[in-house]
Order: C-alpha cells, then sequence, then structure tokens
C-alpha cells in the first residue's frame, strides 16, 4: 500500500543505494456527468469529450527546459534522452483505472536533468469551452512496475473550475536520489506549448 500525500508534501522515492530503477506515474480522471438525459441526447446537447493531455517536463538545476525536445507528450512520446516515455494519448478519460502512464526509467536519466514535472492540460480548451471544473477524480500516482507496488497517491481535491491546466507533481534529485512533491497548482494555460514556455 502506497502513501496518500497532501498537497504540497514531498515523499522519497528512492535513497542512495536503492535499487528502484524504473517508476510509472499514472494520472486519472473522469469527466463530470452530463446533465439533460434522454432529451438532451435526442437533441444533440452532448459535450464534446474532455481530452486530457499529460505531459512531463525535464529540467535542469535552474529549473529550466534546454528545449522542447525536453517535453513528453501524445506528439513526442519520448524524450531524446530516452529515459522517459509516454502510454499514449487517452482522448476521453473514460474506463476505469490510469488514463495516461509516463514511464521513468531513473537510472537513464541525464545528469543534467534535475527535475521531471508532470501536468496536464484539456486539448482544445477555448474552442469547446472546457476548463478543470468539469474534471472529478483527478489524481496522480508513482508505482514500481515490478510487481505493480504503489508507492505513491495524491488526490487532486482543489476546486479547479476555471483553470485549463494542472501541474501536478514532480520528482526530483535529493542527495543521491529521488523525491516526489504533490504541487496541485491550477493555471491558466491553453496548450502543452504554454507549460513548456513556463520553463523555457
Amino acid at each position: 500500500m502506497g502513501v496518500n500525500l497532501q498537497k504540497g508534501q514531498r515523499v522519497d522515492l528512492t535513497k542512495k543505494g536503492d535499487t528502484l530503477s524504473k517508476i510509472v506515474v499514472g494520472l486519472g480522471w473522469d469527466p463530470v456527468k452530463q446533465a439533460g438525459g434522454l432529451l438532451g441526447g435526442l437533441f444533440g446537447s452532448k459535450l464534446p469529450d474532455i481530452d486530457c493531455d499529460a505531459s512531463a517536463l525535464l529540467l535542469d538545476e535552474n529549473g529550466k527546459l534546454k528545449d522542447k525536445n525536453y517535453v513528453v507528450f501524445y506528439n513526442h512520446k519520448k524524450s531524446d534522452c530516452g529515459s522517459v516515455w509516454s502510454s499514449g494519448d487517452n482522448l476521453t478519460g473514460g474506463g476505469a483505472g490510469d488514463d495516461e502512464q509516463i514511464f521513468v526509467e531513473l537510472s537513464k536519466v541525464p545528469a543534467q536533468v534535475n527535475k521531471i514535472v508532470f501536468t496536464v492540460t484539456i486539448y482544445d480548451c477555448i474552442k469547446r469551452k472546457q476548463q478543470f471544473g468539469m474534471i472529478q477524480n483527478a489524481y496522480i500516482r508513482v508505482f514500481n512496475p515490478a510487481g505493480n507496488e504503489e508507492l505513491i497517491k495524491y488526490n487532486l481535491s482543489d476546486n479547479y473550475a476555471g483553470k485549463t491546466g494542472l501541474i501536478v507533481g514532480e520528482i526530483y534529485r535529493y542527495n543521491g536520489g529521488w523525491k516526489f512533491a504533490a504541487i496541485g497548482e491550477g493555471t491558466n494555460d491553453t496548450s502543452i506549448a504554454d507549460v513548456w514556455n513556463r520553463y523555457m
């Protein structure tokens, strides 16, 4: 059983000498149930599916991106260094379990990468008039793929109404190992490009 974190908490993932070499970061969310029932369906008022996109940003010791090739997302599924990759794009948030997963091979993360930040944005949110107040049950969890042992889970329970981006959590180097921080910060970023521009 993993550790359930609250916003702002930090916890060791590894300590110096630990053998944990790979983690999976799972992100999940559900669309809020739509009102309208049968009549709403008959008259075509169903809203478009909410397409949330997870991304990972590999930052240097100054918290900066070297360039956009250090961002992993649906259109760039693997970092150029090969240490971080994405499971792909879930277009609806439907179904049980993680909606998207990001794999991190800790032993292969380049020495110049000090931190990996995990974010979620809503695809085409302006045109579709969508925001995170229309999402529920959002979480981030970290597990060891060897045996699927869940290490950490952080449920995002804040009110994110009106926000179009989320900085969910991060892992960072600490004393020769890695720590996880639960962030849960809502933003007005409307695309993954907006997110990475924060760190350029």
